[in-house]
Formats: structure tokens, C-alpha cells, sequence
């Protein structure tokens, strides 16, 4: 009875960190460039416990475990807005960010102007060209980004937005809301971006509703479980004060 109920409890554990994963995942909806987050499930098995003398083990007790987190890297649908600042991804591919921990990558192409005029994320973080971070004067205007992310001004080509993608997306790990960390960045070879608009959020609501009602069914049907195997066991003690 106390494997059923260690088992029982890893299967709770699991569950409530789905359930914190979708809640997240509907939470942002509605945030340009969110990917949507999906959790990897393992047996463990663990050894049997053996009687020597008999020459009997028991059977092999298997737990459940989160064995990782997996993003959806579908692309979201893409919005108009019409903001020369806001640049969007066709295809694959990740811009690159500049943070006080290092080099990041996201999808979330809403951009702005900092008050020195460096293009930075919505976050103030700077947004890397080929040539590092971009900084505008006051007096440029009539700003474009071409389909290659070549970016004109009034003043002329000012640099051309590093876009990068990479071998095994599976690799990336997540480290903010659209911000990913990743090693060996690789140059897009032909990036298709679009001025003018921006990535939504590929997450499914309809679909992460119906799995959150899914995902808190079984945690029910595991607490309802778990309480009838301590039913048992408690009846199993009154039953041996008895017979002592």
C-alpha cells in the first residue's frame, strides 16, 4: 500500500505541474511570440525488492516523472499593424538579443526606439544587426526593412537585422516569456521578414482548455484513488488490533 501511494503521488506531482504549464500557456495568449509549452513524461522503474531466503522478489514498482519541457515552435498568425518597428518572421528563424546574461533569441519582432535611439526589444533590450546593436540618429527617417532585414533610412543602409536559426530546436531552453537561449546559432540563409507586422501567440486556446479539464479529471480520479487505498490500509490496521 505505501508503493500505491508513493506511485499515486508522483502521478499528483506530475499533473499539477502540467496543470501550472497550460495555465501558462493561456496566460499568454494574447504575448507576441510565445511559443506554447508541453510537458514529457517517462516511467522510472524502480528495482524490486528481493527475499533471499524464499528466492521471491516483488514486482517492479514504476513512477511517473516530467522528463522535460517540449515547445511548439509552429509559427503564430501574423497580425498587421502597420508600426515600421514591428518586423515579423516568415518561415524559420530567431532575432538576436542582446541581455545583461548574454545572446538571446525570440520571435517577437515589436520593436521600439530607446531615447539614444537604439532599436531594443519592448523589454530595452538592444536588438542585434549584423554589426552589432543599431543606433539611430534623431534626424533619420523613412526607416524599411527589407525581406532580408536590410534596414534604410533617410540616411541610407544602416545595417541588416541578425537573424539565426538552428540545427536542433530542441535544444533551445526557455528564459523569459519569448526569450530563448540556445548554442551554435547559424545564419538564416534566405530569412523572409515582413515590416509591419508581428508574430501572435501560437498557443491554442481552445485546445489547452480542453486539456487543462483533462489534466484536473485525473488529478481528481488519482486523489479519489489514493483515498481509497488509505481506506485499506486503515482498515487493515483495525483489522490486526483485533486480532492481536
Amino acid at each position: 500500500m505505501e508503493n500505491a501511494q508513493l506511485v499515486g503521488l508522483s502521478r499528483q506531482l506530475v499533473l499539477r505541474r502540467e496543470l501550472d504549464m497550460i495555465a501558462n500557456n493561456v496566460a499568454n495568449v494574447e504575448t507576441n511570440g510565445f511559443k506554447a509549452q508541453a510537458l514529457m513524461f517517462k516511467e522510472q522503474k524502480m528495482p524490486p525488492a528481493a527475499d533471499l531466503e524464499f528466492k521471491r522478489s516483488d514486482r517492479p514498482v514504476s513512477f511517473v516523472l516530467d522528463d522535460a519541457n517540449r515547445y511548439d515552435f509552429r509559427p503564430g498568425q501574423m497580425l498587421q499593424t502597420g508600426n515600421d518597428l514591428d518586423v515579423a518572421i516568415e518561415g524559420k528563424g530567431f532575432f538576436a538579443i542582446q541581455t545583461p546574461q548574454g545572446e538571446r533569441y525570440t520571435r517577437n519582432g515589436s520593436f521600439a526606439l530607446s531615447p539614444d535611439g537604439t532599436l531594443v526589444t519592448r523589454d530595452g533590450n538592444p536588438v542585434l544587426t549584423e554589426g552589432g546593436p543599431l543606433v539611430l540618429q534623431a534626424s533619420e527617417t523613412s526607416l524599411t526593412v527589407a525581406a532580408d532585414g536590410t534596414i534604410s533610412t533617410s540616411q541610407g543602409v544602416r545595417g541588416k537585422l541578425r537573424v539565426v536559426d538552428f540545427a536542433e530546436t530542441g535544444s533551445l531552453k526557455k528564459v523569459g516569456e519569448t526569450l530563448f537561449s540556445g548554442n551554435d546559432p547559424q545564419p538564416t540563409q534566405f530569412p523572409r521578414l515582413v515590416q509591419g507586422q508581428i508574430e501572435k501567440s501560437n498557443v491554442r486556446a481552445v485546445e489547452q482548455i480542453a486539456r487543462l479539464i483533462e489534466v484536473g479529471r485525473s488529478y481528481e480520479s488519482v486523489s479519489s484513488w489514493m483515498s481509497k487505498v488509505d481506506d485499506q490500509r486503515r482498515s487493515a490496521i483495525e483489522k490486526l488490533a483485533q486480532v492481536a
